[in-house]
């Protein structure tokens, strides 16, 4: 196996590949368990010096996620290593499992949200997601794939009108419940301790920042919903997440966000 030249002169143990990301990116897992490497081309060097910056901030802060351990630029790649969160991803859990480790989840992403957003200096603003959703519409390059089934034929341009309609009242509500907000807490982003199915940690914060606490609640609980077993289980996961949250659901809410989140991807 040939390692990226951003990795591989990285200490003395072995790496071994996990993944391929959609954008080019490459995950290793060290072989002693203890550490990830990212490595992407130069050309997103942005992006993934974006999150290391990110758990740069966060360390000290009480949340649990990955540590930075390094950062390298090699050739026409460039490679963050950061610690290991012990655990498995949400995402592997079934659905009875899932649920009995889903408030501490919810505990995990709430003490997130509590952190002091005026310190926050990254930002994921309503405004700056939105222009972000008009360049992705404008390139015509909206991934169908993370569109809901009711929109894959509907033309991209009618699919931010749509979105652009709610933005007045939507702006309003951000400015009263503006937190520190992960970005993309989907369940593979949850580990998760398989014996005592409680939350270890999160992961892949790239896109950290200032936001409605709502841009988060409904990615939750929209990428969830496939991992329950019954109606029930996902009725009950939605009633302990505003509950352990203390906060009234808002459906109209949570579905804007799920309206805004597929166009932004681009």
């Amino acid at each position: 196996m040939t390692l990226p030249a951003a990795l591989a002169d990285h200490g003395r143990l072995r790496w071994m590949p996990v993944s391929m990301g959609e954008s080019g990116d490459l995950v290793y897992r060290r072989d002693d368990g203890r550490a990830f490497a990212k490595v992407v081309p130069e050309s997103r060097s942005a992006e993934l010096a974006g999150e290391r910056d990110r758990l740069a901030w966060l360390e000290g802060q009480g949340i649990a996620c990955p540590k930075v351990l390094d950062w390298r630029e090699a050739g026409n790649e460039v490679c963050l290593v950061m610690t290991a969160v012990p655990g498995v991803p949400a995402a592997d859990l079934p659905g009875t499992d899932l649920l009995e480790a889903w408030p501490s989840m919810v505990r995990e992403l709430g003490a997130l949200h509590a952190l002091s957003s005026g310190q926050c200096p990254f930002e994921r603003s309503l405004s700056a997601m939105f222009a972000r959703a008009v360049d992705v519409v404008n390139r015509d390059a909206v991934n169908p794939d993370f569109l809901p089934d009711e929109d894959k034929r509907t033309p991209a341009p009618e699919l931010l009108a749509r979105v652009e309609r709610e933005l007045p009242v939507r702006l309003a509500q951000e400015a009263t419940s503006t937190v520190v907000c992960h970005g993309d807490p989907c369940l593979p982003n949850f580990m998760v301790d398989p014996h005592t199915l409680r939350c270890t940690g999160i992961i892949d914060l790239g896109r950290l920042g200032r936001a409605d606490r709502y841009a988060d609640l409904a990615l939750m609980v929209a990428n969830a919903e496939e991992s329950w077993q019954t109606p029930q289980q996902a009725e009950q996961a939605f009633a302990m997440l505003f509950d352990t949250l203390g906060l009234t659901a808002d459906r109209e809410r949570l579905a804007f966000y799920l309206r805004l989140d597929p166009l932004t991807w681009g």
